[in-house]
């Protein structure tokens, strides 16, 4: 609300001193007609007043760190001074930490929380509200938690609707399509054992595919192996329709990222499990490539919530939400540098990305491609680092950076969104245009601008280039998805604010959800998707 345009005079807000509610309420209250605030719970009703302008609740949220944006969509927790809050009254609570908890609890994941999981979660976060409600706002924005979203995987898709229905298309020959059946398929049809289901985000490796529920359950199918490699069949059966991974039944899962040799789940209070790929301690720990059993990544984030987990080939970045702000950990294989520290050795525990904090960045969402990586930063700013063949992480060149360097070409460019594939990287404005560089093979970069027979569509590209054949769609993209596998032919998913979803790239197992003519294999231009994930 703002004061100037509702006739109320201008008050500053400036240096407000974090007060708990018992200095209010034993404050004397001045004769003008109060605002009273009503809390029930297992106690006695309680009560204590409030400022007459709701916009302090605006000072409350930016004591939270949150951007202006978060702001704007949060405008509306104005009504938790009007409305009663359903929990009992914590007079020890300052009232920013009053209004964090009570935003907290209309979150998704953190409404079926016990009380003493709350509290453990309070604790691992900082001990403030305020600290918990910036990590679950953090992971539901670079996450698209329970939105609709599209998964581009190594020759078959998958995608999910905003109510929680899955669709699944392309390559089915280990069963990663979920169907019951082995049977290559173009046309998106819906998983529908999942019927009763609601499936909140979706990972698809080398013949596998992983879907976390709203519940935090997993269920998985195709290749019964956490440690799949990119060819060869691994684990003892194929899985043909989705079932409940027993082994993660105790751990609410929220996401999930598959890389060759590994699996990684991240739980809801922010800690990270892995499968397999450790029989060299290659993720701190030891197992066998077959391994089933989750096992906690140790090192310098078991006491440090991550908010997101992302695979490439062969090593894991993790972003990390500490109360002195957010952080870029890596692991793994150091090939390419693309582990960020300025050398191309292994690291067996995560290691902290100190170029990301000296470029003051503040990462918002990161993104593991097969040998680059790329995040963007709260201002806007794009960084890329590791093997740079073909352009990929666009400085205007093919060379490796083993630290994090800032996309120059971009620089006039707010970035919301990053996507990485085999030596290929898109990144999404503010405004939802879409630039992409590096390989442009299968046509999978969308610049196919020029008439059929005309131009070259396979050109790759050095600089980041704005995509103008999304651009002519004339809608608003929000995410993009491209296959990450150093094996299989590219295609990219381009999924719009309306729910729309377009599709270019390689399609020769029918992973675009389109059907191609018989000398087809790939489409140059993007080509709407028969489903609506709205």
């Amino acid at each position: 609300m703002d004061a100037s345009t509702s006739g109320t005079p201008t008050v500053q807000y400036h240096n407000i001193p974090d007060q708990p509610i018992t200095t209010i309420v034993a404050a004397p209250v001045s004769a003008f007609l109060r605002q009273v605030r009503h809390c029930f719970g297992d106690s006695s009703p309680g009560e204590f007043p409030l400022a007459a302008n709701p916009s302090i609740v605006l000072h409350v949220l930016t004591a939270c760190n949150l951007d202006p944006q978060d702001l704007a969509k949060l405008e509306a927790t104005c009504s938790f001074f009007r409305q009663p809050a359903n929990f009992a009254p914590d007079y020890e609570l300052s009232i920013s930490e009053l209004a964090a908890l009570d935003m907290c609890q209309r979150r998704a994941i953190f409404k079926p929380m016990t009380d003493e999981e709350r509290q453990s979660l309070k604790q691992r976060c900082g001990g403030s509200w305020k600290l918990v409600l910036r990590f679950l706002l953090a992971g539901e924005a670079c996450c698209r938690r329970e939105k609709s979203q599209a998964i581009a995987g190594p020759g078959h898709s998958i995608a999910v609707t905003s109510t929680g229905a899955v669709y699944s298309f392309g390559s089915n020959s280990s069963g990663q399509l979920g169907n019951g059946n082995t049977e290559e398929d173009w046309r998106p049809r819906q998983i529908r054992s999942l019927q009763g289901i609601r499936i909140i985000q979706a990972a698809a490796g080398a013949g596998r595919t992983m879907l976390i529920s709203d519940a935090g359950r997993v269920y998985a199918f195709g290749k019964d192996s956490f440690g799949e490699a990119e060819y060869g069949v691994q684990g003892t059966k194929l899985v043909t329709t989705p079932q409940p991974v027993e082994s993660l039944k105790d751990i609410f899962v929220v996401q999930a990222a598959i890389g060759n040799f590994f699996t990684a789940v991240l739980s809801r209070e922010g800690r990270v499990y892995t499968f397999s790929w450790g029989k060299d301690s290659k993720l701190g720990h030891k197992t066998e490539p077959n391994d089933v059993e989750p096992q906690p990544l140790l090192g310098a984030l078991e006491n440090i919530p991550v908010v997101q987990i992302a695979a490439g080939y062969c090593y894991l970045l993790c972003l990390a939400c500490q109360p002195s702000g957010m952080s870029v950990y890596s692991v793994g294989c150091g090939l390419g540098g693309k582990l960020g520290h300025g050398s191309r050795t292994d690291e067996k525990y995560p290691r902290l990305i100190e170029q990301i904090q000296l470029l003051n960045l503040q990462p918002m969402v990161v993104a593991a491609g097969a040998w680059h990586a790329a995040v963007v930063g709260r201002d806007g700013r794009v960084c890329t680092w590791g093997w740079g063949r073909y352009g990929c992480l666009g400085h205007g060149n093919e060379e490796c950076e083993s630290v994090p360097k800032v996309v120059e070409a971009l620089s006039n460019v707010k970035a919301v969104h990053v996507a990485t594939g085999d030596y290929t990287t898109f990144v999404v404005s503010d405004d939802g245009d879409v630039y992409s560089f590096g390989c442009g093979e299968s046509a999978s970069l969308g610049h196919n601008t020029a008439a059929e027979g005309q131009g070259n569509r396979h050109a790759n590209v050095l600089s980041p280039e704005l995509v103008m054949s999304l651009k002519q769609l004339n809608e608003r993209v929000v995410q993009i998805s491209l296959t990450n596998s150093i094996y299989w032919n590219a295609h990219t998913f381009a999924l719009t604010e309306s729910g729309k979803l377009y599709a270019f790239g390689a399609g020769d197992k029918g992973q675009l959800g389109i059907e191609l003519a018989n000398n087809q294999t790939e489409r140059g231009n993007p080509e709407r998707v028969d489903i609506d994930l709205n």
